[in-house]
């Protein structure tokens, strides 16, 4: 959950998101050591008469600056690659859910289930109770087992709109017309918050999306209750 002032990411909640911050501070420290890097050279040629105006061709350098970004680029490369096939490997989820998107709200299908679906609307400013957030409460929650593969299916109603969960890792633009799937594994129990990335007309900010991650037992719970009330 972000709060005020957070400078950092969210606390991760899935493999695919502790990749990504793995490979944030991979990167981070590449750029820190360039960024310092040219920085000393700068000062040092501002701040010292050791340079040498008249070098017409020098082998020695044009092999060193078109070999060093070369592979700078291929130490950014490789781990970004790995965490892109891993985002896009599905294999034999447990359940597939999906979620299409309406100007202005959200609506969700368990597709394993022979009837089991809703819409998830933001709860009004209004009626928030004392420890709910405003503008990223819905009113139905995306319930999910935790520590099992979830495959979701996104797609979109009427314009552009794009399904995000940060703590998760994911988002997954909705597409009018077009099917798109991505897979995650909720590593923990709780309830993780995101919002439509896409600007999608006025409310826009009122899409909110709420995951809530429990046990296999209490989702089995909750399932056969929803099943029950549709």
């Amino acid at each position: 959950m972000a709060h005020p002032s957070q400078l950092g990411f969210q606390d991760a909640a899935s493999p695919v998101m502790e990749e990504l911050l793995h490979f944030h501070d991979h990167a981070l420290m590449i750029v820190f050591l360039i960024s310092t890097l040219v920085l000393y050279i700068i000062v040092a040629m501002v701040s010292t008469k050791l340079t040498n105006k008249y070098i017409l061709d020098s082998q020695e350098i044009e092999i060193m600056w078109t070999v060093l970004p070369a592979v700078v680029l291929i130490l950014i490369a490789l781990p970004s690659l790995r965490i892109l096939y891993l985002m896009d490997e599905i294999n034999d989820p447990h359940l597939t859910i999906k979620a299409m998107g309406h100007q202005w709200y959200w609506s969700y299908e368990y597709t394993d289930y022979e009837n089991l679906g809703f819409d998830s609307y933001m709860v009004p400013t209004q009626d928030l109770t004392p420890g709910q957030f405003r503008l990223l409460e819905a009113d139905h929650r995306m319930t999910i087992p935790v520590e099992s593969p979830i495959r979701v299916l996104v797609s979109a109603e009427d314009v552009l709109h794009s399904w995000a969960v940060p703590a998760l890792g994911m988002k997954m633009d909705a597409v009018p017309g077009r099917l798109n799937q991505t897979a995650f594994i909720a590593s923990r129990t709780g309830v993780f918050y995101g919002q439509c990335s896409e600007i999608c007309g006025a409310n826009h900010s009122f899409m909110p999306i709420v995951v809530e991650a429990v046990p296999l037992k209490h989702f089995e719970d909750w399932s056969s209750l929803m099943l029950q009330d549709t």
